[in-house]
C-alpha cells in the first residue's frame, strides 16, 4: 500500500482544464460478500494509478484482500473464488485496510486525480459503508469536498457508442479491443480492464477525450439521466419498476 500512497503523493495537482485523454486516473475496483452496499462488505479492493503518457507497463498497484467479519454469499463466492474459511485466515483487517484504501483515494482526490470505476456507485458505495461501518471518515469527510471527481466507462460507453448489446465489463472490452490482464471478477484484473478502456474509448469518440475535469462530473450525470429516462421509458412499457435515475 505504501507504494501506491507516495506515488499518488509525489504527483503535481492536475490542472481543471486536463481532458479525460490525457488525465491521470486512479483504478477502483471491489469484490464483495453481496451486492448491498447496506448489508455487505468488501473482501478484495484494487487501486491502479496509470499515467496515460506511459501505460499499462508504468502502472502503480495497490491489492488488499480483507477479512469483513462477515459471511460471503454463496452467488458471490461462486463469481469471485473468496470462502469464509480464505478469508478469514488470509483477510487484512478491515479498519486497517479500509483506512490505506481511502487514504489513496482521497488523497488522488486532492490531486484532482479521478478514480475510475466501471459502474462507480457501487464501488463508492461499498467504500463508504464499509468505512462509516468501521467508524472510519468516509471519502467525503477526508477531502472535504461534497462530490467526488469520477470516471465511469459505463456511463462514458451508454452516451458515445449507442451500440446494442449488453454493456458487461467483460462485453465492454470487447468491443474496444481491451484484452484483460488475467481473468474478469478479479478486482485487480477488472481495475486493470476498466482503466485499459479509456484510450480506446477517447480515441473512437473525440468527444469524450475532450471533457475536461471541470466538467467531467456534470457531464457524465446528465449523460446517465438521458439514458435512464430512455430506460425508464422502456421498463414502463413493459410494466416493470423504474430505475433511479440519480448517478452520483
Amino acid at each position: 500500500m505504501s507504494e501506491i500512497l507516495s506515488a499518488v503523493e509525489s504527483l503535481p495537482e492536475q490542472a481543471a482544464t486536463t481532458t479525460l485523454s490525457k488525465t491521470r486516473l486512479l483504478g477502483f475496483d471491489t469484490e464483495t460478500t453481496g451486492v448491498s452496499p447496506h448489508n455487505d462488505a468488501i473482501v478484495s479492493a484494487t487501486l491502479v494509478l496509470r499515467d496515460p503518457a506511459t501505460g499499462h507497463e508504468r502502472d502503480v498497484i495497490g491489492e488488499w484482500v480483507i477479512n469483513p467479519h462477515r459471511p460471503i454469499s454463496p452467488g458471490a463466492s461462486a463469481v469471485n473464488g473468496f470462502t469464509n474459511e480464505f478469508l478469514e485466515e488470509h483477510g487484512a483487517e478491515p479498519e486497517e485496510a479500509l483506512d490505506q484504501i481511502a487514504a489513496v483515494i482521497s488523497t488522488a482526490q486532492l490531486k484532482n486525480i479521478p478514480v475510475l470505476a466501471y459502474n462507480a456507485p457501487f464501488d463508492l458505495d461499498m467504500i463508504n459503508f464499509d468505512l462509516t461501518r468501521w467508524n472510519l471518515p468516509t471519502l467525503a469527510e477526508r477531502t472535504q469536498q461534497p462530490d467526488p471527481l469520477v470516471v465511469d466507462p459505463l456511463v462514458i460507453d451508454r452516451e458515445v457508442s449507442h451500440r446494442k448489446g449488453k454493456r458487461t465489463l467483460s462485453d465492454t472490452t470487447f468491443y474496444y479491443g481491451v484484452h484483460p490482464y488475467g481473468d474478469f471478477h478479479d478486482a485487480t484484473a477488472d481495475t486493470i480492464a476498466a482503466v485499459d478502456l479509456i484510450a480506446p474509448m477517447t480515441t473512437l469518440y473525440p468527444q469524450a477525450g475532450n471533457i475536461v475535469l471541470s466538467d467531467l462530473l456534470e457531464w457524465q450525470r446528465e449523460a446517465h439521466t438521458k439514458w435512464a429516462t430512455q430506460f425508464n421509458e422502456w421498463l414502463e412499457s413493459k410494466g416493470r419498476r423504474h430505475i433511479s435515475t440519480k448517478w452520483l
